[in-house]
């Protein structure tokens, strides 16, 4: 039987091991090797992706659970610059954003650009894999709030649409 994880399956894994209490974990495939182990009295927990064919070992993010404790109620802090109108066009992974798909291509969009459900907006690049991230609206492309080359964190916003 072959094995095969994609970026979001490898997250969501990470995730309920994070939120479990599970303290090692395993995983082979034929190709590669997943070995997490965690409460080892040190400061971070140990995550490594074992490529079979090279035996590099990649780093991976592990998600951070945060137990929130009751106190008192404030609003979350607001983002500069937001507009209700807006959509935000957030990153599904931990990666470096890239805004054109070679360095010496055009970008996918740039600040007023309209775009359609399905057109590529950006590249993000996590474990050396380029994954498109496409549009879900049609709109115009109103702000690039990153640059080019710079890594983003899951759920971090890269650019904001008004819809169409």
């Amino acid at each position: 039987m072959t094995m095969n994880l994609d970026h979001e399956e490898l997250h969501r894994l990470l995730s309920a091991l994070a939120e479990s209490d599970i303290n090692e974990f395993r995983l082979e495939g034929e190709d590669f090797c997943l070995e997490v182990k965690r409460n080892l009295g040190v400061s971070s927990d140990l995550v490594a992706l074992t490529d079979k064919n090279t035996s590099d070992q990649i780093p991976i993010p592990v998600p951070q659970v945060k137990v929130d404790t009751p106190g008192p109620s404030t609003p979350p802090p607001s983002v500069p610059g937001s507009r209700s109108d807006l959509l935000e066009v957030t990153a599904p992974m931990v990666g470096t954003f890239y805004r054109a798909p070679a360095p010496e291509e055009p970008p996918f969009v740039d600040i007023g650009t309209r775009i359609s459900v399905g057109q590529a907006v950006c590249i993000l690049e996590a474990m050396k894999l380029m994954n498109e991230l496409e549009s879900e609206v049609n709109g115009e492309v109103i702000e690039i709030l990153v640059e080019n080359g710079t890594p983003v964190e899951f759920g971090q916003v890269l650019m904001r649409v008004k819809p169409v």
